[in-house]
């Protein structure tokens, strides 16, 4: 018990609370320019369309990763906690579904990136699809994902301090807009000139959108895909603080919120309300559908009202969001690669320190493969909008076995592993006839319209609700017990732990359970927080997808000049509320880590004995040396184990 308990001490949580990391980590690229895509076609109600949509997944993933935290407190990657409980076939399944998770993430981020990369400053595409992920890989590989939170966080607080420049200059400053009033008027004409099919009365400034509601279930879906099974999320739920679990990922996913509404209702609208003016860069026409597509709104709006101080913002915006996204994007491959893949199938007796190596191996190679498919999609075509839509016809299968995972003890190997892919069948059938049917074609125009987008989305995420009780009872309940999901451990760590004398073998073979990993004050802590986040997800589900939508969808109201200032002024206060919880709260509650850590490298410079300091609550011990993975700076945060003095 002793021995079991100095594990789970030495492995330290990285971070206390995540939720500047969650936000920069949910801030992609698409955040900010299919928000802007989706507000200028649809109007109004695009924004809110795009962040309920998005903000409901990343509430419903604290349940899952408090789950994560009490059934498998030892686990590096969510894969390892699937082969734990039904083996290698489904390990497999969910390894495929995953990497198909982050490669279609990283494609998004490079075809948006690289796209307003060349429109705003000429860098080729091709150029930016290898450009973009340099500076990336080597910050990640050198600092690992504890040099990715404190990059988050400063991503994050440039991307807020961006939208406000923007939301002021669209709705304070700008000579030519300058109000929510005037930006009012001005989309009241645009709705005259060219009117919305599907929107009351053809206005903007209406949340009863046909387009638009079909868009917002496209989001739902194909967001739970890039949440539940993206390995990035996972990472972030592992380093956290067990403490700290819950409100991270709360506060995190309310205040992520204000990012893709406030950006989208100030760039989406100030180019609705501008582009009739010269100072706007496709005058007198309108943005090109490939252009709006592809993501070029934002940068057309921003340019329209700074200029190239517009232009300039836009590259700084999308450069953060990019780089920060695409940087989680490569730890989880590197995890996924290293633990999953080549420890579990290629060199089981490795250790942590050739481990990392190996991290290293797959973040350069991941990069370049990564690049140069993002080449591919520009020349065929292919652009951020369309891989937005797509995703969740490919990766939506597997949500609802992956949650049943560590929810629901019935669910055996069969069904896990089998419904997704025939879920995936069914959803390429429904998605590419539906094309056929409606167009006649399977061109890239086609398969990328609203109607066909719907029925595979909607068919990928809901067919496993038939297949799972079918494999389920037809094969036989699993009655999972949870043990060998707790009995997970470090065994990189292996080498290490000899120099302790701790016999690693000896506790895999105990019939450990998340009591012992867990001390009794975290277990009921993370007890109580399991049944806060089940009732905050019914609750902020049914206010942000029924109670404060639906009323304004059915009655089809059309905002009025007063309500749209109000809309306006919410969205600003809104993100207020998200500047002080990821920008100021942070640095309130890391301040005596902060003080310690300055403190440690003017002892280390000056050659003196570092300073103690006990971490997250941990009982005061004597300062231990680094770990051989804190020295190799580890991708995968691989855990730590003092060494004797």
């Amino acid at each position: 018990m002793a021995k079991c308990r100095r594990l789970r001490h030495s492995r330290r949580p990285i971070a206390r609370s995540n939720q500047a990391c969650g936000i920069s980590r949910g801030t992609w690229a698409a955040t900010l320019l299919q928000s802007s895509g989706i507000a200028y076609r649809y109007g109004i109600s695009g924004p809110f369309w795009y962040a309920s949509g998005a903000t409901v997944q990343i509430i419903l993933f604290a349940t899952l990763a408090i789950e994560l935290k009490r059934k498998a407190p030892n686990a590096h990657t969510f894969l390892e906690v699937v082969k734990a409980r039904y083996g290698t076939v489904t390990h497999i399944v969910f390894l495929i579904f995953g990497l198909m998770t982050n490669i279609l993430v990283t494609a998004m981020l490079l075809t948006g990136g690289s796209a307003v990369v060349e429109s705003l400053t000429g860098v080729p595409t091709v150029a930016g699809n290898f450009l973009l992920p340099v500076g990336v890989v080597l910050y990640t590989m050198f600092g690992g994902i504890k040099a990715t939170f404190l990059t988050d966080y400063v991503h994050t607080v440039i991307i807020l301090v961006i939208i406000f420049m923007f939301a002021f200059s669209a709705y304070a400053t700008n000579e030519n807009l300058g109000s929510p009033g005037k930006v009012w008027e001005l989309l009241v004409q645009a709705g005259k000139d060219h009117p919305v099919d599907g929107n009351k009365d053809g206005s903007y400034l209406t949340m009863q959108s046909r387009e638009g509601a079909i868009f917002f279930v496209i989001n739902i879906v194909g967001n739970f895909g890039t949440v539940f099974l993206d390995n990035g999320y996972y990472n972030k739920a592992i380093a956290a603080s067990p403490v700290d679990a819950l409100p991270g990922y709360i506060m995190g996913g309310l205040s992520w919120f204000a990012i893709p509404w406030l950006a989208a209702t100030t760039m989406g609208m100030a180019a609705l309300s501008l582009e009739s003016n010269p100072v706007f860069p496709t005058y007198p026409g309108r943005i090109p559908d490939h252009e709006v597509s592809a993501g070029l709104v934002l940068p057309h709006a921003a340019t329209a009202l700074l200029g190239k101080g517009g232009a300039a913002a836009s590259v700084l915006l999308i450069f953060m969001a990019v780089t920060s996204a695409s940087s989680a994007e490569l730890i989880a491959v590197s995890s996924i690669f290293t633990y999953d893949v080549y420890k579990n199938y290629i060199n089981p007796a490795a250790t942590g320190r050739f481990l990392i190596r190996m991290s290293h191996v797959a973040c350069v190679c991941y990069a370049v493969i990564m690049a140069a498919f993002a080449t591919g999609l520009f020349y065929a075509g292919i652009g951020m909008g369309y891989i937005y839509l797509m995703m969740g016809c490919i990766i939506s299968s597997a949500v609802i076995p992956a949650t049943l995972t560590l929810t629901w003890s019935g669910q055996n190997w069969i069904a896990a592993a089998g419904s997704p892919v025939l879920g995936l069948i069914c959803a390429l059938i429904a998605w590419l006839v539906t094309a056929k049917r409606e167009c006649g074609a399977l061109d890239v125009a086609c398969t990328g319209s609203n109607y066909p987008m719907l029925a595979g989305n909607v068919t990928a995420l809901l067919s496993p609700l038939i297949f799972i009780p079918v494999l389920t009872f037809a094969f036989g309940q699993q009655k999972y017990d949870w043990l060998s999901m707790a009995a997970i451990n470090q065994g990189d760590d292996s080498d290490i732990a000899a120099k302790l004398g701790v016999d690693v073998e000896q506790i895999r073979g105990q019939a450990i359970t998340t009591e012992v990993l867990l001390d009794e004050t975290e277990q009921k802590h993370l007890k109580r927080s399991a049944i806060i986040a089940r009732s905050m997800t019914v609750f902020m589900t049914l206010a942000l997808l029924v109670l404060w939508p639906m009323p304004m969808y059915g009655s089809g109201y059309i905002f009025s000049k007063k309500f749209f200032t109000g809309w306006v002024v919410v969205g600003i206060m809104w993100l207020f509320f998200s500047s002080f919880c990821v920008g100021l709260f942070p640095l309130w509650q890391g301040r005596k880590t902060a003080v310690h850590t300055i403190k440690s490298i003017i002892m280390d410079l000056t050659g003196k004995k570092r300073p103690q300091q006990a971490l997250h609550g941990e009982s005061q011990t004597p300062p231990a040396e680094a770990s051989d993975s804190e020295k190799s700076g580890g991708v995968e945060g691989v855990s730590e184990m003092p060494k004797k003095e």
